[in-house]
């Protein structure tokens, strides 16, 4: 019977040159690292002579600055805001990605201040409100309004760009 070699357990050589390649090949925060690193352990399994220490390794490529979790939240939700995901949604993504609240503040502000720019973004794609090609429906316009709260935009900035009319320019409050 041929079946698949496994590979070796992990030791801390192989533990540190996995996390290296992942941070060299992802934009990663620390949390994110960590349970990379967790989940390959839990897989391969540790034969290293010490217990495994996962976090003195992510804790170590954070003071290298190999990682920054503030610097990966402002890119992040840069990058989502850009896709027209509204506060909520980012703030969700940031949470998953482990970013403490502390290096949120900047990502948080610049969020803040593109909400409208999201959601002119999202309703260009969504082709709704003004980028509409017509009225809708109610159920459509009800489909419209969950589509933005799904995308993290309140409710008042759904129904505000949903119920503008096709070719109608809006301006920012």
């Amino acid at each position: 019977m041929t079946g698949k070699r496994l590979p070796p357990p992990l030791d801390e050589q192989a533990l540190r040159d996995m996390a290296l390649r992942h941070v060299a090949r992802f934009a990663t925060s620390r949390g994110k690292l960590l349970a990379y690193l967790k989940r390959k352990i839990k897989e391969r399994g540790w034969g290293g002579e010490e217990p495994a220490d996962p976090e003195g390794l992510a804790d170590r490529f954070v003071d290298l600055g190999y990682i920054d979790d503030a610097g990966f939240a402002v890119m992040k939700s840069g990058s989502l805001g850009r896709r027209g995901y509204g506060a909520r949604r980012i703030d969700e993504a940031l949470r998953a990605a482990g970013i403490a609240e502390g290096d949120r503040e900047q990502a948080d502000a610049n969020t803040a201040s593109e909400a409208w720019n999201a959601a002119e973004r999202f309703a260009r794609r969504k082709r709704v409100g003004p980028y509409a090609t017509g009225p809708l429906d109610p159920k459509q316009r009800d489909k419209a309004i969950a589509a933005f709260l799904r995308a993290g935009h309140d409710y008042a900035m759904a129904r505000r760009w949903v119920d503008a009319a096709p070719g109608e320019a809006l301006a920012e409050e």
